[in-house]
């Protein structure tokens, strides 16, 4: 595999990471409630994952998955186009929910590709290439939005300028469209990755790697949760959850739930508070890369430390930072107030890269080892559901007020972290995270072994 087709899907990616947040500045711009900019998260939020799967088993049945990567890229590229014609809430919602069921659902059968025609010694590699390049892509359209009204408004004046930004990320699509028809691999149909030994390596590949800056906007990762139930089996899981892991599952759904809440809303808050639209693409921006520089420290971290004292306190400082944020709106749009935003939400980036790393490794070693690979996909799913149920929650009870909304999902997060704090049985013995099985015999079947992903509690920021 060439790392050519990379740069045209890096390309596709700004389109991606701009969109996550220019959409909802763009309906708080036509006048959007916070109810209708939760329901735009949580529809982004739950249309991904069955998604994922349908656009999963519909590669593993085609002979040629190249046009699926093709498709996604322009169907964006014309939505895209479309939504700065649009004037209604609406319409808009409609046309991003588009948007991200095709980003979603593309996730596997861009893994597919990576892998396909690969020995099995080079898909670490090439997953992790393939994640740096959608990384730097998704990052790369936080910092266009950051800089566009000062290049937009000299070019097409201040009135179009985020109308113009849509088409600027539309075309990034358009192009991305070419460079794949020209350079995506082109894998012999016998080449494809079907076997259950390979889809269970790709799991485990999947679910041990850390996020990049793309994952830290998602909640739950459609891909993660394609590989790892490729052959969920319930009847499995009935009798082998054990109650530390049932109480971790419910403080998940509780700490998910919270940070949709505070996200959902956020982009209204912010902009009320007196922050221009290249203001709010910065404070994004300053959360993802928070999150991005952290993981791989996170990661060695969580291997010496108690998980259940990282993981609670990250929660509980998250809880508190929610509420904390809503003191940015005393302050105003000045830079004493945009200072205070930034290091509120680099902070709340860099607790969410302690959250993901070390919530699949706790997740990891409270599963069962023969259905640890069932239990990570509950764990993504249940992350979706939760982002999905959050986004509504949060748009309703900030017509109620921003600090009651913020204060909401901080509580939800602080309640997720007393259930982690209280599961002791984390903290005896090693200290070291068990690794995931890497054998293939029949004692591991099922999917051997994940967000967010963006999302959806985290896709408009982390």
């Amino acid at each position: 595999m060439t790392e050519r087709w990379l740069y045209s899907w890096a390309l596709g990616s700004i389109s991606f990471g701009g969109a996550s947040l220019l959409i909802p500045l763009y309906i708080v711009e036509l006048g959007a409630s916070t109810v209708e900019l939760g329901i735009l998260a949580a529809t982004a939020a739950l249309i991904g994952a069955p998604g994922a799967i349908a656009f999963g088993r519909l590669a593993n049945r085609v002979d040629h998955r190249r046009p699926l990567v093709v498709i996604t890229l322009a169907t964006v590229a014309a939505f895209l186009a479309a939504i700065p014609l649009l004037d209604s809430v609406t319409a808009v919602i409609v046309a991003n929910a588009v948007i991200w069921l095709v980003v979603s659902s593309i996730a596997p059968v861009l893994t597919m590709l990576v892998v396909d025609d690969a020995p099995e010694s080079a898909w670490s590699e090439r997953i992790g290439l393939l994640n740096k390049y959608q990384g730097y892509g998704w990052a790369g359209g936080l910092v266009l939005g950051t800089v566009w009204p000062f290049i937009g408004g000299q070019l097409v004046g201040e009135e179009a300028v985020t109308r113009a930004l849509f088409w600027v990320f539309a075309l990034c699509a358009g192009v991305s469209v070419i460079g794949a028809v020209r350079s995506l691999p082109r894998p012999d149909p016998s080449a494809h990755v079907t076997s259950e030994r390979k889809i269970r390596k790709v799991a485990r590949l999947l679910s041990t790697s850390n996020r990049g800056i793309k994952g830290t906007a998602f909640v739950f990762s459609p891909n993660r949760l394609y590989w790892t139930t490729r052959r969920f089996r319930p009847r499995r899981l009935l009798g082998r959850v054990n109650p530390g892991l049932a109480t971790y599952l419910v403080a998940a759904v509780l700490f998910f739930t919270g940070f949709a809440v505070f996200w959902a809303p956020l982009p209204l808050f912010l902009t009320d508070s007196g922050f221009d639209s290249e203001e709010v693409f910065a404070l994004y921006l300053a959360s993802s890369l928070a999150s991005a520089v952290l993981y791989e420290g996170v990661g060695t971290v969580a291997s010496r430390y108690d998980v259940r004292l990282l993981q609670s306190s990250a929660l509980a400082v998250r809880g508190v930072l929610f509420p904390g944020i809503t003191l940015v709106a005393g302050l105003g749009a000045v830079t004493l107030g945009f200072g205070a935003a930034g290091v509120g939400l680099a902070a709340i980036g860099l607790t969410w890269a302690v959250i993901a790393v070390v919530g699949t490794a706790i997740v990891t070693r409270l599963a069962p080892r023969n259905v640890r690979g069932e239990v990570l996909g509950v764990y993504t799913a249940l992350g979706a559901i939760a982002g999905g149920i959050g986004g509504v929650l949060g748009g309703w009870v900030a017509t109620f007020g921003y600090g009651v909304a913020f204060g909401v999902a901080g509580g939800f997060v602080l309640l997720g972290a007393v259930l982690v704090l209280s599961l002791r049985t984390l903290s005896e013995g090693s200290r070291t995270t068990e690794p995931l099985p890497d054998t293939d015999d029949a004692s591991h079947d099922g999917t051997a072994v994940p967000t967010s992903m963006n999302e959806v509690g985290e896709k408009r920021a982390e």
